[in-house]
């Protein structure tokens, strides 16, 4: 086969992607479709996700980001010899700046992702009422290895399973900087899926003391991690990994079963800044664990014991 056209050589969790057109390409936009609610419902559907590409305001985004740099300077965390707002990591950063409370205190970072054109979006597309976690999991990613590959249902699923996710840049991410990146029909194969997406991250049997230990130090049995080997995930599933370049205004949303996961960023010392929201009907059971003034989220606090 012949690789894809126009793209570099991708890494995912340090393997190399396979790059044959048959095993890689690039998302689809729904930027077309943008204001036609029951065909973006039919290209979820089908997709398992929607590419808004250039949807929202480019300026809000920045400005969002102004803020998250400006916080991440101040806690020492960019190197002062570079400007702010490249986000520079100091040498020999490791490991994700994993920052959701930076979000709450970021007043634009709010306005972007729980009010104006974005909810608008959600409201549309579910034609209801709807509500939003209020936990948001904002992070900086330095160089390095990205997300493993893995559904979302295991560490959310406590309520609906119809809930969104929303994954949004805050700004723009070429492809050596990484991004997110969705396995192709991966949501359609409930065979593989089926005794993988309903488990529960946070769940332990009381009755084996090696689960209750690790569950009672906030750790967990099940890290709802598919593989370490994103190439063999695509094996398994078949169709393709699919990414892009990702600008400021563009967000990326997708149901809970399709399987995901994220390119290395392969910068010398950038993060690569996004966040991850969650979006649901008003309607339906929410996971407790992600909603409040202090969510639980994976502590102590949202563990769940049974008898196994």
């Amino acid at each position: 086969m012949n690789a894809t056209p126009e793209l570099p050589q991708f890494y995912s969790y340090d393997r190399a992607l396979d790059m044959d057109a048959d095993k890689f390409g690039e998302l689809r936009s729904s930027a077309d479709a943008a204001d036609d609610m029951p065909e973006l419902r039919r290209r979820l559907q089908e997709d398992g996700y929607l590419f808004m590409k250039g949807y929202l305001d480019r300026d809000e985004v920045l400005a969002a980001r102004a803020e998250i740099v400006e916080r991440l300077a101040a806690a020492g965390k960019l190197d002062p010899a570079s400007p702010v707002d490249e986000a520079r990591c100091l040498p020999g950063t490791e490991g994700v700046e994993f920052i959701p409370e930076l979000a709450d205190e970021c007043p634009a970072v709010q306005k972007v992702l729980y009010s104006g054109k974005l909810i608008d979006f959600y409201r549309k597309f579910y034609a209801e009422p709807i509500r939003h976690y209020d936990f948001t999991w904002l992070r900086a990613m330095p160089p390095g290895k990205g997300t493993n590959p893995h559904s979302d249902l295991p560490y959310m699923g406590r309520g609906t399973d119809q809930h969104m996710t929303c994954w949004l840049p805050y700004g723009d991410i070429p492809y050596e900087l990484g991004g997110l990146m969705m396995l192709e029909g991966s949501h359609k194969r409930m065979d593989l899926l089926k005794n993988y997406a309903y488990r529960d991250v946070d769940s332990y049997c009381e009755n084996k003391p090696e689960q209750k230990r690790r569950a009672e130090e906030g750790k967990w049995t099940f890290t709802g991690t598919l593989s370490h080997n994103p190439p063999q995930v695509r094996n398994k599933f078949g169709g393709r990994w699919l990414t892009a370049e990702f600008e400021a205004g563009d967000f990326i949303t997708f149901g809970m079963f399709v399987v995901h996961a994220a390119v290395d960023n392969k910068t010398e010392n950038q993060f690569r800044i996004s966040s991850d929201s969650r979006y649901q009907k008003a309607s339906e059971p929410i996971d407790e664990r992600w909603i409040g003034e202090n969510p639980p989220g994976h502590s102590t606090a949202g563990k769940r014991g049974r008898v196994c």
